[in-house]
């Protein structure tokens, strides 16, 4: 039903604005008597061998939803009724900030794919408090953290800090967001000395509570051999929790959609099915580089439970969808789970 019909009929519209009139229909029907136990009923799978122990957390199952799509931890709690295993929140940053000047997301139907270059864009730090506090206990929650557009690069690592010790009672594990190629001084980001800084200023601080939570650092899917050699360096040298492999990529190489309309469509962020391959190998150089020494979240093109297994099989120990599930709809994390069982 959702690909045959409201599919075809949420893509007659801007990208941005069906994603708000998506949340806004999941919110006003969740309240609805009976709506929460349908969508249970029609989207959940409880399976004892689904469950996964990781970094000191149990998720019900693998499969959650990747951060950028309820980035300011306001469905969270409805979104559980669709299956999924846990769900990161994000990325926040200490300010509420606007993001980019629209237009800045689009589909690439032809690839089932999306360029966005959103920028960051949310409503800040307490804004995501007050909703986290909300918190039905549900599922596992992640915080995806990040950087002020306009933070100084001698204060980058305070505002990761600013939000880190903020969100540590309200999340179960957070991510570092160092690879977003749509905010300023992407380079610095991910130059190997700062990272030693910021993941070791963060890791001083989350010793400073009662209950330590896991960090981990969410990268590219354009690093080379070299690149990623260095990540597994750093993880090994500052005995981070893990690895998100991977973010968005810049690389428009391989598309379907014509070069005019990628030049109308200017820089972003690249998701979805064309960064699927890309991501695995990521992911599968990684586990097998380092003997598989931390866990890997794999996400980048699931589009199908085939592909979730793909990733699993290159050595990620969870999934997590976003464009997938905008293209697939809320059916894919029963797909991907039924798959496991099997």
């Amino acid at each position: 039903m959702y690909k045959a019909i409201i599919r075809p009929i949420l893509f007659l519209f801007d990208p941005e604005k069906v994603h708000y009139f998506t949340f806004s229909l999941i919110r006003n029907l969740s309240v609805i008597p009976g709506v929460k136990s349908l969508f249970k009923s029609l989207y959940v799978i409880n399976d004892k061998r689904l469950e996964r122990e990781l970094f000191g957390l149990k998720f019900k199952n693998p499969v959650g939803l990747a951060a950028g799509f309820d980035k300011n931890a306001v469905l969270y709690n409805d979104l559980a009724n669709f299956g999924f295993g846990f769900i990161e929140i994000g990325t926040i940053t200490p300010k509420a900030q606007e993001g980019n000047p629209k237009q800045r997301l689009f589909r690439l139907k032809a690839d089932k794919g999306i360029i966005n270059r959103m920028g960051f864009n949310n409503e800040g730090l307490e804004a995501a408090i007050t909703q986290l506090k909300k918190n039905k206990g549900q599922l596992i929650i992640g915080g995806n953290i990040g950087k002020n557009t306009q933070t100084l690069p001698e204060d980058y690592t305070k505002d990761y800090l600013v939000c880190f010790n903020a969100l540590h009672p309200y999340v179960d594990y957070f991510v570092l967001n160092v690879s977003c190629p749509n905010v300023g001084s992407h380079a610095k980001l991910n130059d190997k000395n700062y990272l030693l800084e910021l993941i070791s200023s963060v890791q001083k601080a989350n010793t400073t509570f009662n209950k330590q939570k896991p960090i981990l650092l969410k990268i590219a899917p354009d690093l080379n051999d070299v690149q990623l050699d260095e990540i597994i360096e750093l993880i090994a040298e500052t005995n981070l929790d893990g690895v998100i492999a991977s973010n968005t990529s810049i690389d428009r190489r391989g598309l379907k959609t014509s070069d005019a309309r990628l030049t109308e469509i200017g820089n972003g962020g690249l998701s979805g099915q064309p960064i699927k391959e890309k991501s695995t190998k990521v992911i599968q150089y990684l586990a097998d580089k380092s003997n598989k020494a931390f866990p890997i979240i794999g996400v980048g093109g699931i589009h199908s439970a085939e592909d979730a297994l793909e990733k699993i099989a290159a050595g990620a120990d969870l999934v997590q969808v976003y464009t997938g599930f905008i293209y697939e709809g809320p059916s894919l994390i029963k797909r991907i789970n039924k798959a496991l069982l099997k």
